[in-house]
């Protein structure tokens, strides 16, 4: 037990038991004895050795925190109550979240099945809309910032402590690469501003997770996995069953041609909905069919009709983590801020911008000599269900419109021959 166990924040809330401890903060079980509910309450933390600067960016980035949430309507964003300051710092009341993260059920009891994955998706997507219509980015969406909901199976992602919010400036504008690197989109890792593409390359990587038990990229150390980001393949997926298509639609290393909100829940909603039949979908030939819209009633079926093959994608000739409360086994405040220099001649963040940019040099050096890989099948433009290719013949020239193949017309009938008149 805590010696702060039992203490009243604020004049109202009272701390229980410790749900989850990190190096910049702790999360409590509390009581709002003015409303008579249980509450988190998130306590921000200084070490020791934190000088003022240190302290005061700190506190900025609790308070971005409960901001961006406070914007953002969505059921499956944590709720905030209120923002305490108490002992000079920020105390944030939010909501009370009773169960395990992802990364925690899939380390425990093993990988989701394809549909519970969609369905964890389509939870995400939608705080991911709510959020950018709100000019907010995550920039740190992974399996242990979601939390699944013992009692409803409610999905919620937690953890906006280093969102990005339009018009602010950024708490790190100092070159500092934020984010796990396993979930790190290709144009994060490269250095290139962030838009909403990266949070859905970081979904894409989420889901890839979830059902192989792994991320796509984890090479031990943060420098190999980011230069595999840039410069990798996507590795195939052996569990994603009717999922592969939204997962390789969402690891697509050029933005412009990654699946928006709007093309990923088209690909996500029918596998969630078990209809793992609907959907476009690999033949024995390794061929892709297109989704047709359904007839009219009455119509005469048609059948699927071919998609032309994926375009080649050309990569950018340059290269280049606390949450909401849980009851799970894994601390959930922040992972900490800068690190002061050393006397050494510099700090283990500046060695690893050091090394990140020798990455981001080879990697373009290396575009710049070879010839660009071409995209796996199944990728699409930005908004576009994977299967189809802009610029196909068939279009007008130039327009950039998308043509599917249509099957061969049948035969014509053989004209009637008309009889033989007796003699």
């Amino acid at each position: 037990m805590s010696e702060d166990t039992g203490r009243l924040v604020g004049g109202r809330y009272r701390l229980g038991d410790v749900l989850g401890r990190g190096g910049m903060g702790t999360v409590w079980r509390g009581e709002d004895e003015v409303l008579g509910r249980t509450v988190a309450v998130k306590e921000l933390r200084f070490p020791s050795s934190t000088d003022e600067e240190e302290k005061q960016r700190l506190i900025t980035r609790t308070l971005r925190e409960a901001k961006a949430i406070a914007r953002i309507r969505s059921g499956s964003a944590v709720t905030v109550f209120d923002v305490v300051n108490e002992d000079s710092r920020p105390w944030i009341v939010m909501e009370l979240i009773e169960g395990r993260s992802l990364a925690d059920h899939i380390k425990e009891d093993g990988p989701l099945p394809p549909q519970r994955a969609a369905e964890v998706g389509l939870a995400i997507l939608d705080v991911l809309r709510a959020a950018h219509r709100e000019g907010i980015l995550h920039r740190d969406v992974k399996p242990s910032n979601v939390l699944l909901e013992e009692s409803t199976g409610r999905v919620v992602l937690t953890d906006f402590g280093i969102a990005k919010v339009e018009g602010d400036p950024s708490i790190t504008s100092t070159g500092m690469l934020v984010g796990a690197p396993s979930y790190i989109s290709p144009e994060r890792a490269r250095g290139k501003p962030p838009g909403p593409p990266a949070d859905l390359w970081s979904l894409g990587g989420l889901l890839f997770a979830a059902v192989e038990g792994r991320p796509p990229y984890d090479k031990g150390s943060a420098i190999s996995t980011l230069t595999a980001v840039m410069t990798e393949p996507v590795p195939s997926s052996e569990r994603a069953g009717a999922l592969s298509e939204a997962i390789a639609g969402l690891l697509v290393k050029d933005p412009e041609k990654r699946l928006d909100v709007s093309g990923a829940r088209v690909l996500l909603q029918p596998v969630a909905h078990g209809h793992t039949g609907v959907g476009s979908a690999a033949g024995a030939d390794g061929s892709r069919t297109a989704v047709l819209p359904a007839p009219p009633a009455g119509a005469p079926s048609a059948p699927p009709v071919p998609s032309s093959p994926p375009a080649a994608s050309v990569p950018s000739p340059a290269s280049g983590q606390g949450g909401a409360s849980r009851t799970g086994h894994s601390p959930v405040a922040g992972n900490g801020g800068r690190r002061k220099k050393r006397a050494d001649g510099g700090s283990s963040a500046d060695r690893l911008r050091g090394a990140l940019k020798n990455v981001r040099n080879g990697a373009a050096a290396a575009a710049s000599g070879s010839a660009p890989p071409a995209e796996a099948p199944g990728t699409a433009r930005q908004g576009q269900p994977p299967g189809t290719a802009p610029g196909t013949p068939g279009g007008a020239p130039g327009s950039g419109a998308r043509s599917a193949a249509a099957p061969s017309p049948a035969p014509p009938a053989p004209k009637a021959v008309p009889p033989i008149p007796a003699r």
